[in-house]
């Protein structure tokens, strides 16, 4: 239990301290525009019953103020609809701005090692954690605390008022809205936590199910699993419409409870106000004073409603987010060290989750700035393994590593739908248009891009598609080649590619990469050929280390797969 509460913590603390004073206010103008409310009906109501019995006599009538009570009116009235609106504005302004620095932390989080590549192996969840997760938290503070801090202050408010007229009534008043009030949501809370974690599980389900079918149909059909998808898929929505349907029972109990409690209220306060006029204590229009604050001031508690049923679904999501959250505030291990320095391995291994066999045994080495090293090996020797610890895509079980900024050219080109500009924008998001076409001219993609009919607003389809092969592999390459970096980090770049293609692309990126460090994993004879160093590996150790312009090198470079 423990463990739960700091999770929620962590986030609830986030979310907090992203908008502190945005939240503050947007709570205080919630408060101050429910005690207005109260105020301008209680004061209204004071002032007809008192104007009413002002005129029965021509004496009282004529000395009766009528000015400051209608002039309070008018002040209260506008006051309240300033309040209104300021509070829609600023709450939903700061909570919108909370989230989205959540969102924020939350893809930092993910930019750890191996959080992403955790949680790509279900991209649904993914998407889930990013919106629906996310959003839940807005509940817990526009349903929740907002409206427990307005309730708070309609009880005070009521029990103030009528503690002037009779001490002890303020005071009963006071305890029994609140009591009544809290306790209700509370209740509702762990009653509707089950319910509203099903539903939310439900929701995941169908949307990953949806996801499924529509992305893998092809196989699905194929495979003769369409159908059982489909009713998968079936039962998804229907375990979700069970729980909404729970929910919404709920609901109405909930608010058969509270307008129960509004009815007690304002019957108690009735018979107690008859009480005091009846012994002379209080007026009639004291008496329309008390009543009517004991009409309005259960309905701020009634808005906590919503929240009590959302507040299983909050708390979930907080749960399933602290940890990701967390790690976006800790310190990245990849740390820079000396400037000549492009890549310092010290003891470094690794091993996968699962697997009894480390992916890379200790290994250290140095990488120096300017210098061009390949790694090679047979599939499985830990060159891959080697370049996600570089490029931070796995962390180290021991070791440390140190690394300068860098850019990661991988096997596949990580294109969106998009058009061709915002892509290359990923490098650098200021990025001007003359960059753009000097960097797609310096790729050999420029004349292709200016004879497309919108240029570089073409847009592209999932994965680059409307472009070649080739022409996916050189909208990468000019993005590599648009960000400021010393250190490129090179997955087999031409793997896929014709061989004209592969070595037109290859010697752009050697003319490009004068003063640049490049370390490529690769199996092919063409791309070593670019590297005056070889790091050879073989079930996860590095082997031998070699330098062009030995023999050793050479008959290495002989053992790749020629084109």
């Amino acid at each position: 239990m423990s463990k739960r509460w700091r999770d929620v913590r962590v986030v609830l603390a986030m979310f907090w301290a992203t908008q502190r004073k945005r939240l503050a206010l947007g709570a205080a103008c919630a408060a101050l525009t429910v005690l207005a409310g109260m105020a301008l009906l209680g004061l209204s109501g004071w002032f007809i019953t008192a104007t009413a019995l002002a005129g029965l006599q021509a004496a009282t009538a004529l000395h009766f103020d009528v000015f400051m009570p209608s002039a309070g009116i008018r002040l209260l009235a506008l006051g309240r609809t300033g309040s209104r609106y300021a509070e829609r504005l600023v709450t939903h302004d700061a909570t919108f701005a909370a989230l989205a620095d959540l969102r924020e932390r939350l893809f930092r989080g993910w930019a750890r090692p191996d959080a992403a590549r955790q949680l790509l192996a279900q991209p649904a969840r993914l998407l889930f954690r990013l919106t629906a997760d996310i959003d839940a938290l807005e509940s817990v503070y526009l349903r929740l605390l907002v409206p427990a801090l307005a309730a708070l202050g309609a009880a005070m408010l009521a029990g103030l008022v009528l503690g002037f007229l009779q001490p002890w009534l303020g005071v009963l008043l006071a305890l029994w809205l609140l009591a009544a009030g809290w306790g209700i949501a509370l209740v509702v809370a762990q009653r509707a936590g089950p319910t509203a974690v099903r539903r939310a599980h439900a929701l995941e389900l169908l949307r990953e199910r949806a996801v499924d079918l529509v992305a893998g149909q092809t196989e699905l059909a194929m495979a003769g699993q369409l159908q059982a998808q489909r009713a998968a898929l079936a039962a998804a929505d229907q375990q979700l419409a069970r729980a909404d349907l729970a929910l919404n029972r709920l609901e109405a109990q909930t608010g058969a409870a509270y307008g129960m409690v509004g009815s007690l209220t304002l019957v108690a306060v009735l018979l107690a106000a008859a009480a005091l006029v009846a012994q002379g204590r209080i007026g009639a229009p004291a008496a329309a004073l008390a009543l009517l604050l004991a009409l309005t001031a259960t309905e701020p508690f009634a808005a906590l409603r919503r929240g009590a049923l959302e507040a299983g679904r909050s708390w979930r999501a907080a749960r399933r987010l602290a940890p990701r959250m967390a790690q976006a505030e800790q310190p990245s291990p990849f740390i820079g060290g000396d400037p000549d320095v492009a890549v310092q391995f010290t003891s470094v291994s690794v091993a996968y989750p699962g697997s009894p066999m480390r992916a890379l045994q200790p290994t250290s080495f140095t990488l120096d700035q300017g210098e061009r090293v390949a790694l090679v090996g047979p599939s499985g020797a830990g060159k891959s393994t080697l370049l996600a610890l570089v490029a931070g895509e796995l962390a180290a079980d021991a070791g440390t590593v140190k690394v300068q900024a860098h850019s990661l050219l991988t096997q596949r080109s990580e294109l969106f739908a998009d058009t061709l500009r915002d892509n290359l924008r990923l490098a650098d998001p200021m990025a001007s248009d003359a960059q753009l076409w000097a960097v797609l001219e310096v790729a050999g993609l420029a004349d292709a891009v200016r004879a497309m009919a919108a240029g570089l607003d073409t847009r592209l389809g999932e994965g680059g598609q409307g472009l070649s092969g080739g022409q996916l592999r050189r909208l990468a390459l000019a993005r590599l080649l648009l960000r400021p970096v010393r250190l490129w980090l090179l997955d087999e770049p031409t793997e896929a590619l014709d061989t004209e293609t592969a070595h037109d692309v290859l010697q752009r990126l050697q003319a490009q990469a004068q003063g640049k460090t490049l370390l490529m994993a690769t199996h092919l004879r063409r791309e070593a050929a670019l590297a005056d160093r070889l790091l050879c590996l073989r079930d996860g150790r590095v082997t031998a280390d070699l330098r062009r312009g030995t023999t050793e090198f050479e008959a290495a470079l002989q053992t790749l797969r020629p084109d």
